[in-house]
């Protein structure tokens, strides 16, 4: 099977999955993504409840275990990166498609927005954490916001970066680099992706392209390991 045909077949599954549990877990990217980019524009925009919104889809996805520095604060101190976020800065990013990635000032609000949120959530991990740490924020934090809040990169977490190492379509580090290389394989296979994600939707709004290749290589990744074959793809 191709790597295209494996795509469709996995995020449909996970959408079709989806579907069948009216409150299943990974619902919350989509109540998420529908409440940020309804909120795009508004004169009356509720930060608390958008905050509250994005600290439990970070829950449902992962973020809020027992070691993450997040599960030591309540969800208001995402409050300023809502706010941020919700700038009509960043409204080319809110769904945008993988063609419009290629401009260079898109790639720029891609690399502003990245700063933002690497350098507010570093200072409060370094507190909650009370030492001098080494290592950097974890990207899987950084594409998961932007994931459940502009759709326009993928999650790189464990299954994602197994998914796309597995099939040799990008790295598996957040990069540009890495996301010019999906935005390669997007638009080489755009008329078969297409077509699967017009039947793809969530209150009115159609999926982004990026939730299309999230969810296809996610599922790869989350196949490999269940089938203990994730370690074939480091």
């Amino acid at each position: 099977m191709d790597t295209v045909d494996f795509i469709i077949k996995s995020s449909t599954e996970f959408y079709n999955a989806l579907k069948t549990d009216e409150n299943g877990r990974y619902r919350s990217w989509e109540y998420c993504y529908s409440h940020f980019i309804k909120a795009r524009g508004s004169k009356d925009v509720d930060y608390d409840y958008l905050s509250l919104q994005l600290a439990f889809y970070l829950a449902s996805w992962g973020m809020y275990r027992g070691s993450s520095f997040l599960l030591q604060k309540d969800y208001k101190i995402h409050i300023p990166v809502v706010k941020e976020l919700l700038s009509e800065k960043y409204d080319t990013l809110a769904g945008i498609e993988c063609s419009d990635l290629r401009k260079e000032s898109n790639q720029k609000l891609l690399q502003d927005i990245n700063s933002f949120l690497e350098q507010y959530y570093d200072k409060i991990r370094r507190e909650v954490k009370e030492q001098d740490l080494k290592n950097k924020l974890s990207f899987t934090l950084i594409t998961k916001i932007l994931m459940g809040t502009l759709g326009c990169v993928p999650a790189y977490d464990r299954y994602f970066i197994a998914g796309i190492k597995n099939k040799k379509v990008a790295t598996g580090n957040y990069n540009i680099k890495s996301i010019m290389q999906l935005v390669d394989f997007y638009e080489k296979n755009a008329d078969q992706l297409e077509y699967a994600r017009e039947k793809m939707e969530i209150e009115g709004l159609l999926y982004p392209q990026m939730k299309m290749i999230d969810m296809g290589f996610w599922q790869i990744g989350f196949d490999l390991d269940t089938n203990k074959g994730i370690q074939n793809t480091h």
